[in-house]
């Protein structure tokens, strides 16, 4: 189970950068800014992907 829920948050969080790239170059966000952007996304979606692994874990 736990290899398959690393690999499903690799995948995760790799579409989610390309999502978050997609958006920085349709919004046209300075380059400054891009990595604040991209900081706060990955610490809030690595936040959701271990709260999610703590809940599966517990149930």
């Amino acid at each position: 189970m736990l290899i398959f829920f690393i690999l499903f948050a690799v995948f995760i969080l790799f579409y989610i950068n390309k999502l978050t790239n997609a958006l920085c170059l349709v919004r046209e966000i300075p380059e400054d800014r891009q990595t604040n952007v991209f900081r706060t996304i990955n610490v809030l979606i690595t936040i959701l992907l271990i709260s999610s692994y703590i809940e599966i874990l517990f149930t």
